[in-house]
Order: C-alpha cells, then sequence, then structure tokens
C-alpha cells in the first residue's frame, strides 16, 4: 500500500513542479525564509491499526524551510492522545510522531488582491512512539514514513490558512510485547494557521 502511495506522491511532486518552472523563471529571485506552523485535527487509524488504537485528536508544531518558491524542507513533531483498545480498560496512550521531508509546492493562485491559493504534495520519513500515560510499561519506538497532500488558502504576505492530509506507514512494537513486530498505517489530517518568519 505505502509504495503505491508513494509512486502516486512522487508522481503528484514531478507534475507539480515540471509546471511550476516555466511560470518562475521570469519570477524575481527568492529569498529563502522559515515558516512556522502550529495545526491541530485527527488520526484516524486503518487496517490492523484499527484493532490497537483509537482515533485520535492530534496536535503538531512544524517548522519549514522554503528554499525556492516551489520547494521547501518541513520538520514535524507530533502529538496524539490515544487509547490503547487492545489492552483491557482501554488505557490512554500518548503517541509521537517526528520527522523530516521535502514538500514540492505549486505556483501560488490568486483569487484576490487578499487571497491566494497554493497546492503543495510532499514525502518524508522519521519516527514514531507509543508510550503509557499511567502505565509502568517502557514506550515502544518505531520507524514511519509518510506522503502528503494539501492545500494553503494566503491571506495577505505573511499568513496562511494551511489544510494537510498525511498517509502514515510505520513499524509497531506490540504495547505489551511477546508478539512479533509488524507493519500499520494511519492518516492524519490537520488545519491551522502558517506564519512567514522574515
Amino acid at each position: 500500500m505505502f509504495k503505491t502511495h508513494a509512486v502516486l506522491a512522487i508522481a503528484g511532486v514531478m507534475l507539480t513542479g515540471s509546471s511550476v518552472l516555466a511560470q518562475e523563471q521570469a519570477a524575481p529571485a527568492h529569498k529563502p525564509h522559515f515558516e512556522f506552523n502550529l495545526v491541530s485535527g485527527k488520526v484516524l487509524p486503518t487496517g490492523a491499526q484499527r484493532d490497537a488504537i483509537k482515533s485520535a485528536n492530534l496536535t503538531v508544531a512544524q517548522l519549514s524551510y522554503e528554499i525556492h518558491p516551489s520547494f521547501a524542507i518541513t520538520a514535524s513533531t507530533g502529538w496524539a492522545r490515544t487509547r490503547d483498545v487492545a489492552s483491557f480498560g482501554d488505557p490512554k496512550l500518548d503517541m509521537f510522531t517526528y520527522d523530516v521531508g521535502g514538500e514540492v509546492r505549486a505556483h501560488r493562485i490568486s483569487l484576490s488582491k487578499t487571497f491566494s491559493v497554493m497546492p503543495f504534495a510532499g514525502i518524508g520519513a522519521g519516527g514514531r512512539s507509543y508510550n503509557y500515560r499511567s502505565r509502568d510499561v517502557d514506550a515502544t519506538h518505531n520507524l514511519a514514513g509518510y506522503v502528503s497532500t494539501g492545500s494553503e488558502l494566503g491571506i495577505g504576505n505573511r499568513v496562511r490558512l494551511r489544510l494537510e492530509a498525511r498517509d502514515y506507514v510505520s513499524g509497531f512494537k506490540p504495547l505489551a510485547g511477546g508478539d512479533v513486530s509488524d507493519t500499520r498505517n494511519d492518516v492524519s489530517i490537520v488545519l491551522g494557521l502558517r506564519v512567514k518568519v522574515r
């Protein structure tokens, strides 16, 4: 499943990148800059992951470095407050995700003097950790990768309303131990404000 999603994401990234190159040849010189984004949303487990954890509220902090108007490097740290549905009592469980990826951005489309729209797509990798809030059990740590897509509504020159969906594939070590590790899938959907830092 991840290979299919990755191929689609890469194809989208290549199409988006090629469509903006011609438009940007005549554009003025771009000054690289940082962007900070604090978003919230939901984690939606799919497949076998639904038998392990509940859907959960998610908070994500992102720091991006826009090297070029069509490309940025983004580091993200996310915290989901979920529950272990495979254990007695559905104990509370913290799920932490941390990753770095590349993001290809299409040419910004002006809707008016104030508003604009910019689609984007990305791919990246990092880690995923699970930790019980109240049980004396060691946290588990796993590798994770994602593909993403979304769009931004620009408001003026510095503020963006950002909607992003990420499809994560990660390793999963049983929280109670004893079973063989396998691969799990979940989707995160987030919405928030992104601010350009000069």
